[in-house]
């Protein structure tokens, strides 16, 4: 099949290109940047150089590519998260709210007959039992928030996914990314943070954390491309864990000092009401639906695993 990978650059893009490629699909890749394209091609898929929030240009990118199957990867996230920072999901959600919907009619037009988009699984209310289902509500965020634009543009974009005319859309809802391109690669600002003690884990952290690695998401994300009704479909691995668990083990198989503990008031003066929360209440996701429909399980199941022969 024809395949278009919009955001074919990023941490799940550049893993997803070659099992596309080596399953037979002729892929085009949408990036930025000029390095990136290189890698585009070493691939083996067809790079493409556009800036996605250029309509025009997206829709001259969209129709020559006659694809059979768009997959939306777009993010925009910065190099290290900070919480307080209103600005700082912005370019991310303005991909998810605007361009997002804008790609799924131009998909439409363009004769495609699937659409796969990139979610997350981390908005789930937090509330009720620990490890939530698609069908789960999502949380609602205060306005006035720094991460209030996040649950509307996510709305919008799987929306549109969901709800396109001539579309079957399906919804990923990734876990926490972690391995090549990811803030916990080693490289990446979360694993600096651990390893300088200053990710601590905040109260009693029993938030519950559903992680994937970028290739099991990719390889998932291929199983989306080939099969599996419309919906939406968690794609994390299959042992949810509260930080006080993960955090620990994740700092040793990285060989730093264990973190350190603070209470929660403290980080939410430090880091945010809403850092505080994740690591206090949030909920962890289910993946039996991405399993028994997609016919998918996760080469790591176990972030256990992963961090140790992944990171480690």
């Amino acid at each position: 099949m024809r395949v278009l990978v919009a955001g074919a650059g990023g941490a799940v893009g550049r893993q997803l290109l070659p099992p596309l490629v080596r399953a037979g699909h002729q892929v085009t890749g949408t990036t930025r940047f000029q390095s990136r394209a290189e890698e585009i091609r070493d691939a083996g898929a067809e790079p493409v150089i556009v800036d996605v929030t250029e309509l025009a240009a997206l829709r001259e990118v969209v129709t020559a590519a006659r694809p059979e199957v768009v997959v939306n990867e777009l993010t925009s996230l910065p190099e290290a998260l900070n919480y307080r920072d209103k600005e700082a999901l912005e370019p991310t959600n303005r991909l998810r709210r605007e361009v997002g919907p804008e790609l799924a009619l131009m998909a439409a037009e363009a004769g495609a007959r699937r659409l796969v988009v990139q979610s997350v699984a981390f908005f789930y209310a937090p509330t009720g039992q620990s490890l939530k289902t698609e069908e789960d509500p999502v949380m609602e965020i205060p306005a006035d928030s720094p991460l209030s634009g996040g649950p509307p543009a996510l709305r919008a974009l799987e929306e549109s996914a969901l709800g396109t005319r001539g579309l079957d859309g399906l919804v990923l809802r990734y876990g926490y990314f972690y391995g090549p391109g990811t803030y916990f690669a080693p490289d990446g600002s979360s694993f600096r943070r651990v390893r300088r003690r200053r990710f601590p884990i905040v109260g009693n952290g029993r938030g519950i954390f559903s992680f994937i690695h970028v290739e099991d998401a990719a390889a998932a994300t291929l199983a989306a491309v080939e099969r599996g009704a419309p919906g939406i479909y968690n794609i994390t691995d299959d042992e949810p864990a509260p930080m006080n668990e993960w955090l620990p083990f994740y700092a040793e198989a990285i060989g730093a000092k264990p973190p350190l503990r603070v209470p929660s008031w403290l980080a939410q003066v430090v880091a945010g009401e809403e850092a505080a929360s994740l690591a206090t209440r949030l909920r962890g996701a289910s993946n039996a639906k991405a399993k028994r429909e997609l016919g998918w399980a996760p080469r790591y199941p176990s972030w256990r695993q992963g961090f140790r022969e992944a990171l480690g």
